[in-house]
């Protein structure tokens, strides 16, 4: 039996008459005049169903999942035609923000999203399954998928479990997030989700036309069948667009990123790289005509093996050379200390891109307002960085760009980049109207930015008892055809994950160099998580190979509270803020050990068990700076005004900005209405990446709230004539003895505004242990997590619940990225895994429910102690898992992912070699 149930049948479009009947769209009638081939979901958004999500174009992620004659369906791969004579309701028709559907409540109770983005089609296809589908949500669910929660809170949400406290509100609660209502029933605005009349007969649409060769000379563009097509308006080149080079990176600092990318190139330098852009009145038609343009190019050669980037009969991509940057350093005497030491281990790893797969793909819209400003609506992570660089490629004064986020569909730091919103401008300031560029999911896989692939060679030494003497890293990352995020990755993986350990001597070579390839990019983790599987992997093997506990001899060589974290060098400004390293560690050791017998209960026989886990630092704010301002004001109706300059992309920003106000206000975080992520709301945000929107943004929120305390207490200080001292906020007023005023009234006496603002330095370091128990299937190599555990030390945990969901968020994506996830590429340079079918995202049946805990610590730095817990809990699940691969099978696999084929090739492997072993004589071993 549904939970909603349908009052047509599944064969009501069969009926035959004078005309196809219209549709039930959420209650009302429609008369269906689909085009030809449209599928369901671009007809539904054209009705205003803007609940139903674009997520991939292929029936593989469920974000368009509507209710169709009581059945859920994919509306991306319905055709819109047969809607006529159906029922089709969608989440919007399932209750409202006043009046929400019982699914929709416990999906806000259990606080069942992140971003977002997937909600609307989660909820439509739990309030259609059977009351028995419960029980099997590994199949219920598969077709859908969540990139940010973990699914434990979606299961929370299916049966009923309320995770959050609508009565708290300050820091330490699990405050449920402002935008829940909107998400639970789809009618929070994402980029696209706009109304047809916002842009009246006016909106344009854009398609990238995309190179097909690895390297190229663009010689000719013939654009005259692509313009001669029914509503193309413009085709765009080079010769239409400014010639200044920047990098698609956004960092606060431009000289951190190579500027190596024009909006135009005439040379492409891999497969997908833009071309030109068709600017049409429909997505349909520029999507047609973009086929239509005909490009002649003259091919070059070109290298997709960073092993052979700098040598010297290889085409240099940019510049004079390949290499975009490089590190030596070392301290103590590395060779020396190696020397002396009782066991030396030396390995070669490696690790493959991962695709951020964010459900929200990148797009922005492009227009000019009624001032003349032109305005940028964009899924970003960093709109006051966009800003600055449209109004720098373009020439443009800066006050004369706005650029802002709506609620954004997932990040990941793969919109840290500016990869739309260029084009949207280039083409707004060439047809004078507004222009919409969104990507398909294909031009996502194949033409953004993927994680950096990095090779490492780690070699490393240890006394008899297990004292680390020397470490030395030789890294070589790919940041493929352009430099975008390179050296910050390569600097930052070589930091904390070497500086976390205690060693006489350390050594540091490593280069960052272009290839043919897919861009690299910002990655969750940004450079660590590659490193910390090296590092990680190696300490582990020290470890069995001198008999030791593994967890024991990363506590006797870990940094304490006191030591100076050196890894190429000392950086000053980064401090120890709050030291729960040792506590994580305790936590998972016992846990492990305690669940060790019950997980090997009831092993079938051919089943190995193994154990392993991984430790991770980093840091919680980039180097070089990072700024927010925010401002904060008493309201007339006595409730508070919070504007911030960070995105919501499912970090939970919101929640915690509402939380620390409440917290200083004395009041609830529903009386803190929160603006956010607009350039003309506050000077500055260099943005939210780089775990910082709780320690940056959030201690300018905690100094702007802590001014306007002060300052509303002087103001009812006058009016009761009393000390400021005396004065004490209490919810919606003002007390002073047995005497209160409200904040009402004390709002009607005149504006009372306050500001605030923190520039990321000093900076602090978060922690994380991740510990887990595998069962192996030794015949075929199946993998399978029995127990996965994990603990942070986040300071003063602000929201608990949604705290637990990022670190959940983490380790899912991170189980994705070690066992299957992989962009492949072709013997071109082409992206073969270009569809979500062929890159395994994980579904709820992939991952794992973690147990999490936290550390007893309170940060001198953060706001009201509080560290950040958004990128670091995906580093150490890799080394977790291979840790565990390794005690199960004794092999130490070296490079990710670890899929079930390579695992069972390597325990075939392992076994030739012991049955060569047995078979050679004794004399000759």
């Amino acid at each position: 039996m549904s939970i909603i149930e349908s009052g047509l049948g599944t064969d009501a479009a069969s009926t035959t008459g004078p005309g196809p009947r219209p549709a039930t769209l959420d209650g009302r009638e429609v008369e269906v005049a689909a085009e030809p081939g449209q599928c369901l979901r671009t007809w539904l958004r054209d009705q205003g169903s803007y609940g139903v999500k674009k997520g991939c174009d292929g029936g593989d992620c469920g974000a368009c999942t509507v209710i169709v004659d009581g059945e859920a369906v994919h509306s991306c791969v319905y055709p819109a035609h047969r809607a006529a004579g159906r029922e089709i309701v969608t989440v919007q028709g399932l209750g409202t923000p006043e009046h929400p559907h019982p699914v929709q409540e416990r999906f806000r109770k259990a606080a069942g999203f992140q971003c977002g983005f997937c909600t609307a089609g989660m909820v439509c296809t739990v309030a259609a399954m059977p009351e028995s589908a419960e029980h099997d949500l590994d199949r219920t669910l598969k077709g859908n998928i969540c990139r940010c929660t973990g699914y434990r809170s979606i299961d929370d949400a299916v049966h009923g479990v309320e995770n959050i406290d609508d009565r708290a509100g300050g820091v330490g609660h699990a405050t449920g997030a402002p935008a829940a209502l909107g998400v639970v029933t789809g009618t929070a605005r994402y980029t696209m989700d706009i109304d047809p009349d916002e842009f009246p007969g006016t909106l344009l649409y854009g398609t990238v036309v995309r190179s097909p060769h690895a390297h190229a000379r663009v010689i000719r563009i013939d654009a005259t069948r692509a313009l001669a097509a029914p509503g193309v308006v413009r085709v765009l080149t080079a010769a239409d667009a400014p010639r200044t080079q920047f990098s698609t990176a956004q960092h606060e600092l431009v000289e951190d990123d190579p500027e190596d990318t024009r909006v135009f190139d005439d040379v492409v330098r891999f497969v997908g790289q833009r071309v030109s852009l068709v600017v049409a009145e429909s997505q349909r038609a520029a999507d047609r005509a973009a086929r239509l343009v005909e490009v002649e190019y003259e091919v070059l050669p070109f290298n997709l093996d960073p092993e052979l980037a700098d040598h010297p009969d290889t085409p240099v991509l940019h510049g004079d050379s390949n290499v975009v940057m490089q590190l030596h350093s070392e301290v103590g005497d590395l060779e020396a200390e190696l020397a002396a030491s009782a066991i030396v281990e030396e390995r070669t790893f490696r690790t493959h891109r991962v695709s951020h797969t964010a459900l929200e793909t990148h797009g922005s819209i492009a227009w000019q307002d009624a001032d003349g400003r032109y305005v940028v609506r964009s899924s970003t992570q960093v709109p006051f960085l966009v800003r600055r660089s449209l109004a720098r490629v373009f020439g443009l004064p800066k006050e004369d760009v706005r650029v802002y986020a709506a609620r954004v569909g997932g990040g990941f730091g793969g919109k840290q980049e500016m990869l739309t919103e260029d084009l949207a401008l280039l083409a707004t300031k060439a047809t004078g109207r507004p222009v919409r560029i969104e990507f398909s999911r294909k031009e996502v896989l194949t033409a953004t930015t993927v994680r950096h692939p990095f090779r490492m060679r780690v070699r490393m030494g240890a006394t008899s008892d297990g004292v680390i003497t020397g470490i030395a890293v030789d890294v070589r990352s790919d940041t493929g055809a352009y430099g975008n995020h390179g050296p910050g990755v390569m600097f930052h993986g070589v930091g904390e994950s070497i500086a976390v350990y205690r060693a006489a001597a350390k050594k540091i070579d490593a280069s960052v160099v272009y290839t043919n390839s897919i861009p690299s990019g910002a990655f969750r983790g940004y450079g660590l998580s590659q490193m910390i599987f090296a590092i990680e992997s190696t300490v582990d093997e020290l470890a069995r190979g001198l008999g030791l506990d593994p967890l024991e001899m990363r506590t006797k060589n870990l940094i304490g509270p006191d030591d100076a974290m050196i890894a190429a060098h000392e950086e000053p400004d980064l401090i120890i803020g709050s030291y729960g390293l040792d506590e994580c560690v305790s936590i998972v050791r016992d846990r492990l050990a305690r669940t060790r017998e019950a997980d090997a209960a009831g092993l079938a026989p051919g089943w190995t068990i193994g154990e392993g886990a991984a430790v991770a630092m980093i840091a919680t704010v980039p180097p070089r700076g990072h700024h927010s301002h925010v401002t904060i004001r008493l309201e007339p109706d006595g409730a508070f005004g919070l504007d911030v300059g960070t995105a919501e992309f499912g970090n939970g920003t919101s929640t915690v900005h509402q939380q620390i106000a409440a917290t200083v206000l004395q009041t609830t975080a529903q009386r803190v209405r929160l603006r956010q992520a607009d350039s003309d709301l506050v000077e500055h945000d260099t943005g939210a990446f780089g775990s910082t929107g709780t320690v940056v943004a959030g201690r300018a929120t905690h100094a702007a709230s802590t001014s306007l305390a002060l300052t509303i207490r002087e103001r009812a200080a006058a009016v009761f004539g009393a000390p400021v001292e005396a004065c004490l906020l209490a919810g919606d007023r003002v007390m002073h003895g047995g005497e209160s005023l409200t904040l009402r009234e004390l709002a009607a006496s005149g504006s009372i505004e306050a500001s605030g603002y923190w520039g990321g330095s000093p900076r602090s370091v978060a922690f994380n242990v991740q510990g887990f128990r595998v069962a192996i299937d030794e015949g075929t190599g199946e993998l399978r997590i029995l127990r996965s555990i994990h603990a942070a030390d986040a300071g003063v945990v602000v929201n608990p619940e949604q705290c637990r969901g990022q670190i959940e968020g983490g380790i899912a994506q991170a189980i994705g990225a070690a066992l299957h996830e992989i962009v492949r590429l072709d013997e071109s340079g082409r992206v073969i895994s270009d569809i979500l079918r062929q890159y395994h995202v994980p579904t709820f049946a992939d991952v794992p429910r973690s147990e999490i805990f936290f550390a007893q610590t309170s940060d001198v730095l953060g706001p009201l102690g509080a560290k950040s817990m958004s990128e670091s809990p995906f580093n150490p699940v890799a080394p977790a898992l291979a840790s565990a691969i390794r005690d199960a099978t004794r092999i130490r696999l070296t490079a990710t992912p670890f899929t079930r084929d390579r695992i069972h090739a390597a325990i075939i492997e392992r076994d030739a070699g012991a049955s060569a072993e047995q078979a050679t004589p004794e004399a000759d071993r």
